[in-house]
């Protein structure tokens, strides 16, 4: 929530680079101390250019990602170090990076235009290799067809030379070297596999994996677990991020997810480890499924919508597709700390509630689901998002103690959605607010620490509300719903070793596919 003035700052940054003139040709020079460098240890880069400038950088970006391979802005560096010399050195730290593949820029101006030709570099761990969890699920198959998945992403650590093998498993299954799983299940039941990989140090693992077969006039997806989070900064805040977000989608089971604050590459980067497909929409949003994406909506910088959609084959027998959304909506004024932190009456909250552009936001994105909602009995439609405002569902009288003695606040954001036939699953599956708060906001932040106006209320009780969400219109039927993570979160700033990569929960609502 509060942390997206980080992306204010790349738009500023985006403006600045739109004014610097036509980029000349890059007629520096940039080189690394080595082409690998362990996680932790930093970056060491030697630079040149006829043109030194104060407010040239070097940035860190994914490989593939979301640099400015076409000298514009694309997304936000990882890390970055100002190169102001005409020729000089700098380093760039590595903490709470994944192993993989990178990219150095050295760029001009605070801009992005290039000073020198971008160099690439491998994060390699000196960790054993690891399966990032097991027992785990794969997609589902049907028996009589051909199945395809993977688990070529699934193992961390050291991964030189990384090949799968089959060890034990149903004999219609088959292991490609780089993970591919592939065959063709003759009937319906849970197919076991167990699957080794091994690198080029003959170091090993294995996971112990299990497959759903479904039978020919079945439907593919019977259940779907579907999942809003916001990452954090795609979950850079903590370390061992990703290996940690794999094991979680993992381990509970999860088909469908919406993601905010992506870092412009987590979705696709959680998506190819999965084997899943994905549509990442910007610097911001994304989506993942498990199942393929059939089509992608615009991106928010076309359509200039605060949220994204793609459409998602759930079943390849009668071509059935559900519409996945994503939503995440502006975060000042924060409705909440309004409600405890001032006098302010209903009707001024829900004048802050525009002011923020929350309420603007949510009807743009119900007027653009217009034509969805009407088909949502042929192709169900999902709604996940960060809102950043609590729920009118959750504001009863009984429930007032613990939003500061609020209650009966139509928050537009969730009035909204439900006056357009979309209903709130936390809600459906725990219709008390009381016994059931699902306070998303924050696992981490217990104590307010200042900012949005009230710096004299720091030290406060942070208010804990329910800000994420999973809408939903259509024949889905909720059998449970929670907001979760993953072990103990300590709060902030003690966080960096949680297990949970994030400030907010996530919700995860189980529906049943009539």
């Amino acid at each position: 929530m509060r942390h997206l003035l980080l992306l204010l700052a790349a738009a500023i940054l985006t403006a600045t680079a739109l004014t610097v003139p036509a980029h000349a040709a890059p007629d520096g020079t940039l080189s690394l101390g080595s082409a690998t460098v362990k996680p932790g240890e930093p970056i060491k880069l030697t630079y040149s250019t006829p043109r030194p400038h104060a407010k040239n950088w070097a940035g860190l970006y994914t490989e593939p990602g979301n640099g400015p391979a076409g000298e514009q802005y694309v997304g936000p560096s990882l890390k970055w170090a100002y190169t102001p010399s005409a020729a000089g050195e700098a380093t760039l730290p590595t903490d709470g990076l994944e192993p993989g593949d990178y990219v150095v820029y050295l760029l001009a101006q605070d801009g992005y235009a290039w000073l020198a030709q971008p160099v690439r570099l491998k994060l390699v761990s000196a960790a054993p290799p690891h399966f990032v969890t097991s027992p785990f699920t794969l997609r589902n198959g049907r028996a009589g067809q051909p199945y395809a998945a993977s688990v070529g992403g699934l193992v961390k650590g050291d991964t030189t030379g990384l090949t799968f093998t089959k060890k034990a498993g149903a004999a219609w299954i088959e292991v490609a070297a780089d993970g591919r799983v592939t065959g063709m299940p003759p009937a319906r039941g849970t197919a076991a596999l167990t699957v080794e990989a091994r690198n080029s140090a003959g170091q090993s693992t294995a996971a112990e994996i299990s497959i759903r077969v479904r039978g020919s006039g079945q439907p593919l997806v019977p259940r779907l677990n579907a999942l809003s989070w916001n990452l954090w900064h795609g979950g850079s805040q903590v370390s061992g991020a990703r290996e940690k977000q794999l094991r979680f989608l993992l381990d509970r089971d999860v088909d469908v997810v919406g993601m905010q604050e992506t870092s412009g590459t987590s979705a696709r980067e959680l998506a190819e480890s999965l084997g899943w497909d994905y549509h990442q929409a910007g610097a911001d949003m994304g989506l993942i499924s498990r199942y393929p994406i059939t089509a992608r909506g615009p991106l928010p910088s076309q359509s200039g919508l605060a949220g994204v959609y793609a459409r998602v084959r759930i079943d390849e027998r009668t071509g059935r597709e559900l519409v996945l959304w994503t939503a995440h909506l502006g975060y000042t004024p924060y409705g909440p700390y309004d409600a405890c932190f001032s006098g302010r009456s209903t009707r001024e909250l829900l004048s802050r509630e525009a002011e923020a552009g929350r309420t603007r936001q949510i009807q743009e994105i119900v007027a653009a689901m217009k034509d969805q909602l009407r088909a949502a009995k042929r192709s169900p439609v999902l709604l996940t998002g960060d809102f950043n405002a609590p729920s009118h569902l959750d504001y009863t009288p009984r429930a007032a103690p613990s939003h500061c003695g609020r209650q009966r606040v139509p928050w537009p954001t969730s009035t909204i959605p439900e006056e357009a036939g979309l209903r709130d699953s936390y809600r459906v599956a725990n219709p008390n607010p009381v016994a059931k708060p699902g306070t998303t906001w924050s696992p981490l932040y217990k104590t307010f620490t200042g900012g949005y106006g009230y710096d004299d209320r720091s030290g406060a009780p942070e208010p804990q509300d329910r800000i994420d969400f999973v809408h939903y219109a259509g024949k889905l039927t909720v059998e449970a719903s929670d907001a979760v993570v993953a072990g103990t979160p300590r709060p902030h700033p003690d966080h960096r070793d949680n297990e949970w990569t994030s400030d907010h929960a996530a919700v995860l609502t189980t529906f049943r596919v009539n």
